[in-house]
């Protein structure tokens, strides 16, 4: 839509278009004819999302924060599900993955080879030597936040432990390529590039995604890309990293009889952490992690 110099500016910020995202739209346009993916305008986070993202981003980061004080040896993976309700359930919030496209619970567990979506289960006891990812999405006044951790039980094994921290640094160094004017792949190849480099491969049918308005927005976000190729990382937009890296193949399978579960094909060690980030005009903002 057709916005005039001196009209309202389409963000909502009660500017005039000429000093709000004019020249914002200009540099799109410019590196949309020249052939990059760039953002549309309602990936856009206005100020007014960013402040309320980041209140839903509270509430996310303090449930996985409980969850960290009180997973241990011995507890059903099922409590995990309820402590991540009950708590989100006390700051006014719900639980996004709960009934999302016929999804049974509040929060995904996957352990050991389960790469994601693993169901919380009163049969699947935490044992000394495992590793959880534990994926929270907390929504609150209609907006969302988004992000996962790995525990790792008791004494784990040399190898659990060298793909649990090989896998955060990986997403660390993809979030120091998150710059304005930047393009996604450079995040994926960041990650590739070490993952590889440690011996692991990283899952390519699974990906980050946009986040924040949505529980699931454009664009979706690849761990095996190229630096200068996806989409254009303007100032506003934001998404998660979360590669999902497995200590053997970067084959995965999904249960057949839940539709949801997904496992390592060979049976390895899977890993995952998950960082929501908001490109700024000068960098980044972690939103929660």
């Amino acid at each position: 839509m057709k916005v005039g110099r001196n009209d309202p500016c389409w963000c909502g910020s009660g500017r005039k278009y000429k000093q709000c995202h004019m020249a914002f739209d200009q540099k799109l346009d410019h590196l949309a004819s020249q052939g990059h993916i760039v953002p549309r305008r309602d990936l856009i986070k206005t100020q007014e999302d960013i402040a309320m993202i980041r209140e839903a981003a509270k509430v996310n980061r303090a449930v996985l924060d409980e969850v960290a004080e009180k997973i241990c040896e011995g507890m059903p993976t099922s409590d995990i599900d309820r402590i991540v309700a009950e708590k989100t359930a006390s700051y006014g919030a719900v639980c996004a993955p709960l009934n999302y496209e016929g999804f049974p619970y509040s929060v995904c567990t996957s352990v050991n080879d389960q790469v994601c979506h693993g169901f919380p289960s009163e049969n699947v006891f935490l044992k000394e030597g495992d590793i959880i990812n534990v994926d929270c999405t907390s929504i609150l006044n209609g907006k969302y936040a988004d992000s996962s951790r790995m525990f790792m039980i008791g004494q784990v094994s040399e190898e659990a432990r060298k793909l649990v921290e090989a896998t955060k640094k990986a997403c660390d160094l993809g979030l120091e390529q998150v710059k304005p004017w930047g393009f996604l792949g450079d995040v994926g190849q960041a990650v590739n590039d070490y993952a590889t480099s440690c011996g692991y491969q990283v899952v390519r049918e699974i990906g980050g995604h946009g986040v924040g308005n949505g529980f699931h927005e454009d664009p979706w976000v690849g761990f095996t890309t190229r630096r200068g190729s996806e989409m254009v990382m303007a100032p506003g937009l934001m998404f998660t990293i979360e590669p999902m890296i497995n200590a053997g193949s970067s084959k995965v399978y999904t249960d057949k009889k839940n539709g949801w579960e997904i496992y390592t094909l060979d049976g390895s060690l899977s890993a995952q952490w998950e960082y929501q980030v908001l490109v700024t005009e000068d960098g980044y903002e972690m939103i929660s992690w």
